[in-house]
């Protein structure tokens, strides 16, 4: 297994996830993976994956997080828009405790959700971009919480909490993070009565496939997001939805 990892280039930036089931150290491919990392890194430092949960693990596969809905349908890059995928020919998934950006199973659809692997799954091969790698026995709290219990849908049964993720060695000395947005108050005197709430489905929250059934008029590309950022186990060969 040692050589596995000497084939790999070295890293440079790290972090900590701190989980409601311990510590996970990463260590950061900054230079080969970019994006991803500077992704990661200013979501990271804006608080984006605060108190965020795992909503979906496989036993034996992955554990996947970064979606602050939890729905497995949500979250976004620091550009607002998808990023291109990252592909380096010495980093691949020969290994438990990569860590990787998950997508739409479509090219260069990454956001702001990502998976750590529980061993070795060589079919995500170029399919995923790997940014960085679980280091020392932090390990272990990784393979803890890929042994918890599921639901039919593979959400934790209790939930698996991402309290933080600190970074210990930033490898971008120009990162700024944003200020948080703040909502805006009319003033006192603009200010109408609330209407009543109508009993209406709001169309621009993303929903799992049973929701779209009344939903005629919805969009092809709005049914193939109802199922994204799904990397695929050995029975389903294709990646994402």
């Amino acid at each position: 297994m040692s050589s596995v990892y000497h084939t790999e280039p070295l890293t440079s930036g790290k972090a900590v996830l701190q989980t409601s089931m311990g510590p996970i150290d990463v260590e950061l491919w900054s230079s080969e993976a970019p994006l991803a990392c500077r992704n990661f890194v200013q979501l990271a430092l804006e608080g984006y994956y605060d108190r965020t949960t795992f909503h979906r693990v496989l036993k034996g596969f992955l554990v996947q997080g970064g979606d602050p809905t939890a729905t497995g349908e949500g979250g976004d890059s620091i550009w607002g828009r998808p990023f291109k995928d990252e592909v380096n020919a010495r980093i691949r998934f020969n290994h438990r405790g990569q860590l990787a950006m998950a997508n739409e199973n479509r090219p260069d659809t990454n956001r702001s959700q990502f998976f750590l692997t529980l061993d070795e799954c060589r079919w995500l091969d170029g399919k995923h971009t790997i940014f960085g790698t679980v280091a020392g026995n932090t390990v272990f709290n990784l393979l803890r919480i890929g042994d918890v219990e599921v639901d039919e849908s593979d959400k934790p049964s209790y939930e698996v909490t991402l309290k933080t993720v600190e970074i210990l060695n930033n490898p971008f000395d120009d990162i700024v993070p944003r200020a948080p947005p703040q909502a805006a108050v009319a003033p006192e005197h603009q200010k109408k009565p609330s209407a009543a709430v109508v009993g209406t489905k709001n169309k621009a929250l993303l929903s799992f496939g049973g929701d779209l059934e009344d939903d005629d008029d919805d969009d092809d590309d709005s049914r193939m997001r109802t199922q994204q950022y799904c990397p695929a186990s050995k029975e389903n060969a294709s990646v994402g939805a």
